[in-house]
């Protein structure tokens, strides 16, 4: 092995990160590429826009980047409290193989969710004081459609409906 990646740091670590990616991580694979989404209420289109899956980091973490607008008609507090642009950084605890996501969006919201992506069922949850989350969404068959629903709860005991979320998968990264 060259001088590139080794001891950069001067202490006799390594910078390089293991070029093997934990086997845990390939759950998340359905992901990856580009897809439409679309938000509803009560089956009214209330936003629409663009999200993105990638490797990040040598397959170490999945990011994704979102970008959208409140749809046409929309009630206003869709355009007043859009979250657009939105980052979410995916990675795994290889000692659970459980996943963590963290969020932040350009409202200055700052989240950390627990996450599972498991024979095409995608959950994600945070359990925090007044204001706990659960998002829930199924792949189809080729995992190019995921149907989800975003739920809220104020007491982490009684759940209502946020929104509906629908992904409609607009490519794959051409693999090599």
């Amino acid at each position: 092995m060259g001088q590139a990646g080794r001891d950069q740091r001067g202490d006799g670590r390594s910078t390089e990160m293991n070029a093997t990616r934990h086997p845990a991580l390939a759950r998340l694979e359905p992901l990856i590429g580009e897809w439409k989404i679309e938000s509803r209420v009560d089956g009214e289109l209330t936003g629409e826009g663009m999200t993105s899956f990638e490797w990040f980091d040598r397959g170490a973490f999945l990011i994704q980047r979102a970008d959208g607008k409140a749809a046409p008609g929309a009630p206003a507090e869709w355009t007043t409290n859009s979250p657009f642009p939105t980052t979410a950084i995916f990675g795994l605890d290889d000692t659970s193989e459980r996943f963590s996501m963290i969020y932040a969006d350009s409202r200055d919201v700052f989240r950390i969710y627990e996450m599972t992506l498991e024979q095409g069922l995608w959950r994600i949850w945070r359990e925090a004081p007044g204001f706990s989350q659960r998002f829930s969404g199924q792949l189809n068959e080729d995992a190019s459609v995921i149907e989800a629903a975003w739920e809220i709860s104020t007491d982490g005991i009684t759940w209502s409906r946020d929104f509906d979320l629908s992904y409609i998968r607009l490519g794959r990264p051409a693999s090599g």
